[in-house]
């Protein structure tokens, strides 16, 4: 298919992002590569450019949404592992340089105790983050807080008319409100998300078209009705992460029921499917009166790429672009999975297709 131009599209990038190096993943116990890696940046950014995109810096702004979302806890611990864990002898003994847990305060372990505060920081990184795969080192922070500030002025170029988007890295949809994991620490489609909603006033959905269900944003607008999350992935009854969360019948709760969509798809679907779930997503989003979107734009869910057994195409994503374009409203997208390095770019560049040069007329209502 031809190039697609991105002439005048808003992209809100930092070279910071590229400072987390987690280095590889554990996963079964076993020291992995990891996919989540830097130069993911430099495959989307330099395909964007060179399609006429307008690379843009993060504005100046407070913490005030970031830290309405999460918990003091969950950022204090993220600004500080990394320096923790390098004044103890891990890196010698037993050997590892970045920030594993080994232990986790589940409710079976606690047996309905308060989760107390505790020395060692091999022991606090289990309070905090739910996975083995989710490693910090020396530039997490940063780069996770920079990807935040990214989000953040994608929806204030969004809610002053002009379609954004912000490429985060780490991504950022499995991130909760007091748990990080699934290689992301800070929730930036919720940053994104909560900053449209406080400029426009009015509901905001946040499509999700990652190949994994966005567990984080799920849970931080569960009981909500003033954001609507939406989400296509791959069935996680079918063994794939986050393995507990991401059914159908998770329709949010109390205020929040109805707001609340998970389209599962089986293993090895396509084009015809994605799209399908995708049109789902957009229909709720306009019969909930969306008057923002935020799109949570993972491309994991192409054929190439090694985290997930979907199948959908370049064509696929432009053709969901045309959709989630089609709800008419101010839009930040933010960037999620996507990890085939030599496809990453052009998938994403696919997708972005029916937003450049969009204007919504007066922005956010």
């Amino acid at each position: 298919m031809p190039d697609l131009p991105l002439n005048g599209l808003a992209v809100v990038t930092d070279p910071a992002t590229e400072r987390h190096r987690p280095g590889a993943e554990v996963w079964v116990g076993v020291r992995t590569p990891g996919t989540e890696v830097p130069e993911r940046v430099a495959a989307i950014r330099d395909t964007l450019v060179a399609r006429g995109a307008d690379l843009l810096p993060p504005s100046d702004g407070d913490d005030s949404v970031l830290r309405s979302l999460h918990s003091p806890g969950l950022l204090a611990w993220l600004e500080t592992a990394a320096d923790r864990w390098a004044a103890g002898t891990y890196a010698e003994d037993p050997g590892q340089d970045r920030v594993v847990p080994y232990v986790f305060p589940t409710e079976g372990m606690l047996g309905g105790l308060p989760v107390r505060e505790v020395a060692a920081p091999h022991a606090l990184a289990g309070r905090y983050c739910y996975d083995t795969m989710t490693l910090v080192g020396p530039g997490t922070w940063e780069a996770a807080h920079r990807s935040a500030a990214l989000a953040r002025t994608a929806a204030e170029l969004a809610a002053g008319g002009r379609a954004a988007y912000a490429l985060c890295r780490p991504p950022g949809h499995h991130a909760a409100r007091e748990a990080f994991g699934g290689s992301c620490y800070l929730n930036n489609a919720a940053v994104a998300a909560e900053t449209m909603r406080r400029l426009g006033g009015g509901p905001v959905a946040v499509l999700d078209v990652d190949a994994h269900h966005g567990n984080g944003t799920q849970a931080l607008f569960y009981d909500r009705d003033d954001v609507f999350y939406g989400s296509v992935h791959v069935d996680p009854g079918a063994g794939w992460f986050p393995h507990y969360l991401g059914f159908a019948d998770e329709t949010g709760r109390g205020a929040g029921r109805g707001w609340n969509l998970n389209v599962p798809l089986p293993e090895g679907a396509g084009d015809d499917a994605f799209l399908g779930a995708v049109d789902q997503l957009v229909a709720r989003a306009r019969r909930l009166g969306a008057q923002g979107l935020v799109v949570s734009l993972g491309v994991d869910a192409a054929a190439d790429d090694p985290e997930s057994p979907l199948r959908v195409t370049e064509p696929g994503y432009a053709a969901a672009g045309a959709l989630l374009r089609a709800l008419d409203v101010p839009t930040a997208l933010v960037q999620e999975g996507g990890y085939h390095l030599p496809t990453l770019g052009p998938l994403v560049a696919a997708t972005l297709g029916p937003f450049a040069g969009a204007v919504s007329p007066g922005g956010a209502r």
